[in-house]
């Protein structure tokens, strides 16, 4: 009964199965009984034992089967001033670290990066991606960052990596020189300098950086915007060309205001002749009578284009400008285009000036 009594005041194994994915320390719960010496430590692989003993930082055990003795134990020996094959229970704290990847760890800048950039000048930017990090010292690690604390997981120490990556990040973007629209062809090598750059900061928290990636820079949605237009008038090309096509091609549509003028001046001009190759009364045409020559056809109208807040509409004849002038829609100061005039005018500087000094002026006040 005796012998059950003290074996039950002393810890003989001592090992960690975990269970989680996010624990990165947890302490061995002795609940007050001492360690006997010659007991069986179990450090499995992605693990580490630290003993803390009396507060100072004693042995650190990596991945294997030990039978806890003074011979294994150089450092709790020396402070201990134990003698070789010292035999008596001691109390220490034993932390198990866990030193496998902590994977997909995210980032992000919470504000935007002040850069400058070559083609556009200054600009803000965004980033954001993920990281890996891992234990690589155990000792520095619990004396650095976890204490005393007896379950230490990765949300606790991912805040202040965090900030020691955007810290690095916004110098690194900022100093680069690479273009905006060149950053996407570079994310790799940017990351590498990144991960290089904040190695030794985190290196003082017995952490590394295992893998670093940036997944997007990004500008701000106004600046995207612009960009998007820049784009879609590259695709477009000449825009005074793209324009005369525009025209030509709705001119030569049936339904279309100067389709149906051409189509009146044809129809009368086919008329005349052949009235002029008909005699008196509709009867046959006299021998010795010359036909008189064709009229001249109506001169083709004008097809107009209108620019609105950055976006074309039209074509439009004059009788729907005339329209739309009465209805306050085409003022002096809109922009108006037409076939053959060299660029975009204001309607006050054309042929429409006509158009808005029929246009009355407000009614009075009563």
């Amino acid at each position: 009964m005796v012998f059950d009594f003290l074996k039950g005041e002393f810890i003989d194994v001592i090992s960690w199965l975990d269970d989680t994915r996010d624990t990165m320390v947890w302490r061995f719960d002795r609940r007050g009984q001492a360690i006997k010496m010659g007991a069986k430590l179990t450090v499995r692989e992605g693990q580490a034992a630290v003993f803390i003993h009396e507060g100072q930082l004693a042995d650190v055990f990596q991945p294997g089967l030990y039978m806890l003795e003074t011979n294994n134990m150089p450092i709790m020996t020396t402070l201990q001033h134990w003698d070789h094959g010292f035999q008596s229970p001691f109390k220490s704290e034993v932390y198990f670290v866990n030193t496998t990847r902590f994977n997909d760890q995210k980032w992000g800048t919470k504000n935007p990066i002040m850069a400058r950039d070559p083609e556009f000048g200054p600009v803000r930017l965004r980033a954001f991606g993920t990281y890996s990090m891992r234990v690589t010292d155990p000792g520095k690690f619990i004396q650095e960052v976890v204490g005393t604390d007896g379950e230490f997981t990765s949300d606790e120490i991912s805040f202040q990596i965090r900030n020691v990556i955007v810290q690095s990040v916004s110098q690194v973007l900022a100093k680069s020189g690479i273009p905006v629209l060149d950053m996407a062809a570079n994310t790799a090598d940017l990351g590498k300098i990144i991960a290089n750059a904040i190695a030794p900061q985190v290196g003082e928290y017995g952490l590394s950086i295992a893998e670093f990636y940036i997944e997007n820079v990004s500008l701000p949605e106004e600046v995207e915007k612009a960009l998007d237009k820049r784009t879609s008038m590259g695709v477009v090309g000449d825009l005074n060309r793209y324009m005369q096509y525009n025209a030509a091609e709705s001119m030569s549509q049936p339904g279309s205001a100067m389709g149906s003028a051409m189509g009146a001046g044809m129809g009368m001009g086919m008329g005349a002749s052949m009235a002029q190759n008909m005699g008196p009364w509709g009867g046959q045409p006299g021998a010795a009578a010359a036909p008189p020559p064709p009229p001249p056809a109506p001169p083709a109208a004008k097809a107009w284009h209108l620019a609105v807040d950055g976006s074309t509409s039209g074509p439009f004849a004059e009788g729907d400008l005339a329209r739309m002038a009465a209805e306050g829609k085409l003022g002096r100061a809109t922009m108006v285009w037409t076939a053959g005039q060299d660029g975009w005018k204001m309607a006050a500087e054309t042929d429409l000036a006509r158009l808005l000094d029929q246009v009355p002026p407000p009614p009075p006040k009563p």
